[in-house]
């Protein structure tokens, strides 16, 4: 780990002291993290970190600006959305220092230092090595509190429970952060009702065998979803992953493998970053090139003879429908339409994603998320 000069933390420590009196006095604030760590806050955070850019779109659904907390961030290529990174830089009305890339090893303790943070979020995944765990302690004794914002990692590649039963857990983390336990708890009762009409249509339905490609690239094959995470949300919308895969977060299969499984219904990934690689889905994207680019990953060897490809049941998402929880309830939907259209006609997904815009996130997402050919 780089060594962090004395006299930058001393001055950093000088800041916290020369604090307010009066926010000194405030009642602090106590925090439940994804972990389940008791943290407490000493002030409402005003200059915070996110190891995790896209944690921002979160913040976004109960804060009316929370880009004008964030003084730095990391992985802020996961945002996977030039318009949507773009959209929150703007609304913080000055540059979010990056301080970081994906991998752990890319953060240091100087870069967070010079940022001078009150709270630091991050997640299991920058926690993965001793670098960063020494950061976390080196940060709490100098007063800078540590919150993880998820309890997934790349050792157990699993939520400590459910995307589902997290989902909560997380808006109240951030209810408590940001003062607004009140909309936390108004997100959630929304998200649940969401889940409730998926599994009141779906019933005792049985699960359609999908291949749900966690990475789709028109020069690779064949990355198929796990039985976490990306799997729960499936079968959430009464699909299940291929036969044969134990691997919590994704397994590479053979070509083979997957024709041999001969799945009823294709559901993509794609993304706004390296459009050129896999297919262009995403916010403020092209829908005529999103179609494009599935029709072109059906055009890989042996796909033209899985059912779901003969019967045009192919179908692309944009990532952030996944990996950003307050959407979940949106893939969910539109997921359910595709494998059992018949008993979901009357979802709407494109109407959930709008009462999400108009009704919780500060700065809303255009479409569009999904496409079909």
């Amino acid at each position: 780990m780089a060594r962090l000069r004395r006299r930058q933390f001393l001055g950093l420590a000088g800041a916290l002291v020369a604090a307010p009196a009066i926010l000194r006095a405030a009642p602090a604030i106590v925090v439940t993290d994804m972990l389940g760590r008791t943290v407490t806050l000493k002030d409402a955070p005003q200059r915070i970190v996110l190891l995790e850019a896209r944690d921002v779109i979160t913040m976004a659904v109960l804060h009316p600006n929370p880009a004008k907390l964030i003084v730095g961030w990391a992985a802020a290529d996961r945002f996977d959305s030039n318009a949507v990174q773009a959209a929150y830089v703007a609304s913080a009305g000055r540059k979010i220092a990056i301080v970081g890339k994906q991998a752990s090893d890319t953060i240091s303790l100087e870069g967070l230092a010079a940022v001078q943070p009150d709270l630091v979020v991050t997640t299991p995944f920058m926690q993965a090595s001793a670098n960063m765990a020494l950061m976390i302690e080196r940060l709490g004794q100098f007063g800078i509190p540590v919150l993880f914002s998820s309890s997934a990692s790349n050792d157990n590649g699993s939520l400590r429970s459910s995307p589902i039963d997290e989902l909560p857990l997380l808006m109240r983390m951030w209810g408590a952060v940001l003062d607004q336990r009140e909309k936390a708890e108004a997100f959630i009762a929304f998200s649940s009702s969401r889940y409730e009409r998926v599994a009141q249509r779906l019933g005792v339905l049985t699960p359609l065998k999908t291949y749900f490609e966690v990475m789709s690239t028109y020069d690779d094959c064949c990355w198929a979803a796990g039985t976490r995470v990306w799997g729960q949300l499936l079968a959430a919308a009464g699909g299940r992953s291929l036969d044969g895969i134990s691997a919590p977060w994704t397994a590479q299969i053979s070509l083979e493998h997957l024709l041999a499984e001969q799945p009823e219904v294709y559901i993509a990934t794609g993304g706004g970053y390296a459009g050129g690689t896999r297919p262009a889905i995403g916010p403020g994207l092209d829908l005529q090139n999103a179609r494009n680019g599935l029709e072109r990953l059906t055009r890989r060897v042996g796909f033209e003879t899985l059912p779901a490809v003969r019967n045009r049941r192919v179908h692309g998402i944009w990532s952030g429908l996944i990996s950003t929880p307050p959407l979940n309830p949106v893939f969910v939907e539109v997921a359910a339409t595709w494998l059992h259209p018949e008993q979901c006609r009357d979802l709407d997904p494109a109407a959930t994603l709008a009462d999400i815009n108009r009704n919780f996130l500060s700065t809303p997402i255009a479409g569009p998320l999904w496409a079909s050919i």
